[in-house]
Formats: structure tokens, C-alpha cells, sequence
């Protein structure tokens, strides 16, 4: 799963590494390093520019909301449970078959956490003999230092209870999408600890490599087989892992030093 990761890019680094061609300054948000469902994210996405007399579509880097509302929801109560798709299921899911077919996007960002708790921890849990297992954070992250481009979904809803006019009439939400961990050796991994990224968790946020980024945000694929292949996972090996400070539980610490690696875990993770 996705559930918490690090956005710290600078937005005229994004900008032109994804070959934006719309973008508004003012959006400009901070970095995070601890960003949370229901945040506000960058994402890089194409549709035509809202009022312009050309229709075509843009490339524009949009500032949405971390958890995707169904365009027929009553409420967007929900969107906080809607941070994930999987992969294996994003094209009949009602929730997100129709922005899988036409609403695509890449969330960027430095990396994903993951909370690992090991496996003698685990079995002293069963046993009773713990109440709470202890989980140790590890942030995962391309191991030559580029951008983390997840595949992404993201959809329009419609607050009837607001005029036309109001600034927050329509709100526009994302979901990371999910695949299967890789269980092959990862491209740098920890002096002690975790060998692959499914010995840290079975599910990981589906990276996109820049072969793939054109046809991902393309409105014009609707194909949904076509679409499907494209959920193919990276090649092994291009991931990092690394131990963090257990800080990052706490959403309300937030900055540079979360993403320090540690010598060795805070909490006793046995393999």
C-alpha cells in the first residue's frame, strides 16, 4: 500500500522534468517530508485548459487533494479511504474505472514509508505476549536519486451545496495507485533488515519509468487492455531501502531529517 510518502521537490524541477506546460506559481506548495492522506500533492496530468479556444489537451502540473472522491458520491466523507488502487482491480472498481479510462496522472515524490514489523515480533504477538507489535519505518526510494513517479488516478466532484461561483465548489482528489512488492533483491538494501521490498510490505505504490510516462497521461488512450499493460511493474532492482526514524509515525513531524538513514532500526526487526 501507499499510505504515507516524502514530496520535496522543488515545483520548477518538476516542472521540467515531466514537460509541463501549464503551471501556476501560486499553487506552489511547501515541501513535505511527512505527507498524509487528505493533503494537498502535486500531480502532473493532461486535459485541455479550462475557457481556452484550443481543446487539445495540456500537460499541467495540478495541485489535488490525497484521497480520492467518486464523481457520485454523495458526500466526500469517503475520500480518506481512497488513497490506494490496486492495480490488479483499478478497472472495474466503481470508484475507479472511469478515471483509470481517461483521468491518469504521476504523483511524484522522493520516496514511500513502509512500516515493517518483524517476524519475532509477530510471533510474540500471537503468543500473547505483546500487546501492540513494535514497527520500525523504512523509506523506499530509487537508488540513483530520481523522482519517484507513481501512477495515479484522480477524478472532479460537485458540492451541490455550494453556488457555481464559490471557490470550493469542485474538488479534485487523487489515488496512489498499487501493485504486488517486488520480491527480488533490492537495487541497494540495508546492512540488516529487509532483503526485498516484500519483505517490508506485500503491496508498493506502482512506479512509472519515463518510457512509460507519455502513454500514462495520455486522455486519448481508453483502451483498457492497452491501459492494463501499462500497470506492468518497473524492473527489479531500482529501489532503495533504508531504516528511518520512528518520528514519521507521528504525521505532525514534518522535515528533512525524517529522511536520514539510521545505521541500524530504532526497533528490534528480526528477519
Amino acid at each position: 500500500m501507499c499510505g504515507r510518502y516524502a514530496a520535496s521537490r522543488r515545483p520548477e524541477d518538476l516542472t521540467g522534468l515531466f514537460q509541463v506546460e501549464k503551471w501556476e506559481p501560486e499553487e506552489a506548495l511547501a515541501p513535505d517530508w511527512n505527507v498524509a492522506p487528505t493533503k494537498e500533492v502535486y500531480a502532473i496530468l493532461e486535459r485541455p485548459v479550462k475557457d481556452a479556444a484550443d481543446r487539445r489537451p495540456v500537460r499541467q502540473m495540478r495541485v489535488l487533494k490525497w484521497g480520492l472522491v467518486p464523481s457520485w458520491a454523495k458526500t466526500p466523507e469517503g475520500g480518506a479511504r481512497l488513497i490506494n488502487a490496486r492495480a490488479e482491480t483499478v478497472h472495474e472498481k466503481p470508484s475507479f474505472r472511469r478515471p483509470f479510462l481517461s483521468r491518469r496522472c504521476i504523483l511524484p515524490a522522493d520516496g514511500y514509508y513502509e512500516w515493517v514489523t518483524g517476524t519475532g515480533e509477530r510471533e510474540l504477538e500471537v503468543e500473547g505476549r505483546r500487546k501492540r507489535p513494535r514497527k520500525q519505518p523504512y523509506f523506499v526510494t530509487p537508488a540513483d536519486g530520481s523522482v519517484f513517479a507513481m501512477a495515479g488516478l484522480y477524478e472532479f466532484w460537485r458540492d451541490r451545496t455550494l453556488p457555481d461561483d464559490h471557490p470550493r465548489a469542485w474538488w479534485v482528489t487523487c489515488s496512489v495507485i498499487t501493485t504486488e512488492a517486488e520480491t527480488g533483491p533490492l537495487g541497494v538494501a540495508p546492512a540488516e533488515g529487509p532483503g526485498s521490498l516484500a519483505d517490508i510490505h506485500p503491496r508498493m505504490p506502482l512506479m512509472l519509468t519515463p518510457d512509460t510516462w507519455d502513454a500514462w497521461l495520455d486522455p486519448a488512450r481508453t483502451d483498457p487492455e492497452e491501459l492494463r499493460r501499462l500497470l506492468a511493474p518497473p524492473p527489479e532492482g531500482l529501489m532503495r531501502a533504508y531504516p528511518v526514524t520512528t518520528a514519521v509515525s507521528n504525521v505532525r513531524n514534518n522535515g528533512p531529517e525524517l529522511l536520514e538513514e539510521l545505521a541500524g532500526p530504532e526497533e528490534p526487526v528480526l528477519f
